[in-house]
């Protein structure tokens, strides 16, 4: 099965309006900058995308909410994009705001196939809502379902033409665990090596759960917040 493909519009190119995306990294590290540069391309929209934060203005999942093309975010910090605040306080965007490290779990869960769990955050606050509450010693617990979603969009440092993945230190964060989380993932790549050049140690994502492959270009380091000292 051959998983490699030329680049992002290619990878992406049956992900269709009103889907399910998640979209790995942690804050502006370790996005799929080449994937959200082809849905921003697309006339795709109505999309449900699942990450750890939403980008800032123009910048990551910032590209999509400036085309409207997001419908809904689940997702666990929100707060460093003004166009995001505009939508979901005029109602043009939903929020399904979560604790992060239940969102992690959530996202764990179903990427092992666990349709739900017990966990103590957010009990007794409005994200318990009308869940199922448990008491385990002597502790309340609320019930959290696995996500999955239609696609995982990720970014690794290090591919190999079979989907074996190796992320680098933050970037390691969702990437991971959104990839086996995804019905159909697709990983973007700054360095694609043939099959058999990683070191089996060393692979965070085993090819199983990839589906398709590409090298990535044009990457850019960039940061939320530039602080500087004289």
């Amino acid at each position: 099965m051959n998983k490699v493909y030329k680049n992002a519009k290619e990878a992406i190119a049956d992900l269709a309006d009103g889907m399910s995306i998640m979209l790995g990294g942690f804050g502006l590290c370790g996005i799929p900058e080449n994937c959200i540069d082809a849905l921003a391309d697309s006339d795709i929209k109505g999309l449900t995308c699942i990450s750890n934060n939403a980008g800032i203005d123009n910048v990551g999942l910032g590209k999509l909410l400036r085309k409207h093309q997001i419908i809904k975010m689940i997702s666990s910090y929100v707060g460093e994009n003004k166009e995001f605040e505009r939508q979901y306080l005029s109602g043009e965007l939903e929020l399904d705001l979560i604790p992060q490290g239940t969102l992690a779990e959530r996202i764990r869960a179903g990427g092992l196939g666990i349709p739900a769990f017990f966990v103590p955050a957010g009990y007794g606050t409005e994200v318990q809502g009308d869940k199922e509450v448990r008491e385990f010693n002597g502790k309340k617990h609320i019930l959290e379902l696995g996500l999955r979603a239609d696609f995982a969009l990720v970014k690794a440092w290090k591919g190999d033409t079979k989907g074996n993945l190796i992320y680098r230190h933050t970037a390691n964060n969702f990437n991971n665990m959104m990839a086996a989380a995804g019905i159909i993932t697709v990983a973007e790549v700054e360095e694609l090596v043939p099959a058999g050049e990683l070191d089996p140690n060393q692979i965070h994502t085993p090819s199983i759960f990839v589906q398709r492959i590409f090298q990535g270009t044009n990457y850019r380091k960039q940061i939320e917040f530039v602080t500087t000292s004289d």
